[in-house]
């Protein structure tokens, strides 16, 4: 126990006698550590918001009907969304198509789950409000224009079959079939801007399109927001087409593929940078052990005049640099949360969660490089020839 801390005491004098340079050494390791540990953060955490921030360009996967199938419908998909962890579904959007008559203009009718379709379509832009009451609609900007309509106004929509079956001629209609048709009056709640198809479009709740047309019609599609790994997604894929043969999963490769590579080319660089980062402490400290051990030059064959071993300076050396580590790794740890979570602030908006676990594995790989960049300085330390040193030589 004498010997341990006498070793300590050995150390710790060394230290603070060589201060200047040893706060050079301190300091190489502890941004060191930080860039490590702030980057394994990132690492771990950014990819995980950057899929966040992907789920903002909507929709990664969507379910269609399979081509033996009679088509989709509310049951077949709640059982497809069943095989995907709940809390990975960041939303879900039915849609239904049908063509009607406004103003003996045809137009496409979109019946959706309109908060399901918020959160798969972040990106639109809706000028007055989403629907949120029965007979509301949103209107696409083209078909807005193309109806004369804007926020607050009425419209009378018209659905038959007949029409359906003509869209681009409802003047050839049979008079008898017109009167059957169904009618209603809808309050235009917003307009919608998306750059897209979907300005030629009216949606509406599920509900009022079924009341509209008469009828509980199959599903056309459904599009999914999934905060998943393009691996996750396509086990997904896999395991919905085999337990739910009447359903097609597809993924939304422009959306999936390039959130792979983003992430890829980001974990890339993260790496990258990280072992560019460790490399330069490595140098900094040998270089600053290198000058330790040609001041102490002397010292060092004084000792082994008296008959001090290879061994015990070796000890001292590197018990020196790895104290440097340990206190490097764990300056590194803190400042390096520190860093991550002003990068996720400023470039994400968002906060990072704190892993303890990063802690001892930031002073681990600390004292492991520190070590590694003794070996040079200790290895000269151990060559000084004592008669050569105390010759003046």
């Amino acid at each position: 126990m004498k010997k341990r801390k006498m070793f300590f005491r050995m150390i710790t004098a060394s230290l603070i006698r060589r201060r200047s340079r040893m706060f050079v050494a301190l300091l190489a390791i502890a941004v060191g550590a930080t860039i490590l540990s702030g980057l394994t953060t990132i690492y771990y955490d950014v990819p995980k918001q950057m899929g966040e921030q992907f789920r903002n360009y909507g929709a990664n996967m969507i379910f269609v009907a399979s081509a033996d199938s009679d088509g989709l419908n509310t049951e077949l998909v709640n059982q497809s969304l069943s095989y995907i962890k709940e809390d990975q579904i960041v939303g879900a959007a039915p849609y239904r198509y049908e063509t009607v008559t406004v103003n003996e203009q045809p137009v496409i009718v979109a019946g959706t789950d309109l908060d399901g379709a918020q959160k798969t379509s972040p990106y639109w832009f809706v000028t007055g409000e989403w629907p949120s009451a029965d007979g509301q609609v949103l209107v696409g900007e083209e078909t807005a224009a193309l109806l004369d309509v804007k926020v607050g106004d009425t419209i009378t929509m018209t659905f038959s079959n007949e029409a359906m079956e003509n869209p681009d001629q409802p003047e050839e209609i049979d008079r008898s079939k017109k009167e059957d048709a169904i009618t209603y009056d809808y309050t235009v709640a917003g307009t919608l801007d998306t750059g897209g198809n979907e300005e030629s479009y009216i949606f509406m709740s599920l509900a009022d399109a079924a009341k509209l047309t008469g009828e509980d019609a199959k599903l056309d599609v459904v599009e999914l927001s999934v905060s998943a790994t393009q691996e996750e997604l396509s086990a997904y894929v896999d395991t919905i087409s085999k337990a739910v043969p009447a359903v097609t999963p597809r993924l939304v490769k422009r959306v999936t593929q390039s959130e792979t590579t983003v992430l890829s080319k980001l974990e890339s660089l993260v790496l990258l940078v990280t072992i560019v980062v460790l490399l330069l402490m490595m140098i900094c400290v040998a270089t600053t052990m290198m000058a330790v051990v040609t001041e102490r030059r002397k010292e060092i064959g004084l000792r082994k005049a008296l008959g001090a071993s290879n061994q015990s300076i070796i000890l001292e050396f590197m018990g020196e640099g790895m104290m440097l580590g340990a206190v490097g790794g764990l300056l590194g740890s803190i400042l390096g949360f520190t860093f991550a979570q002003a990068v996720s602030i400023n470039v994400f908006n968002s906060t990072i969660t704190f892993r303890p676990l990063l802690v001892p594995i930031t002073i681990i790989a600390s004292i492991a490089v520190t070590g590694l960049a003794c070996l040079i300085p200790v290895r000269n330390a151990t060559e000084v020839d004592p008669a050569l040193v105390l010759k003046g030589e």
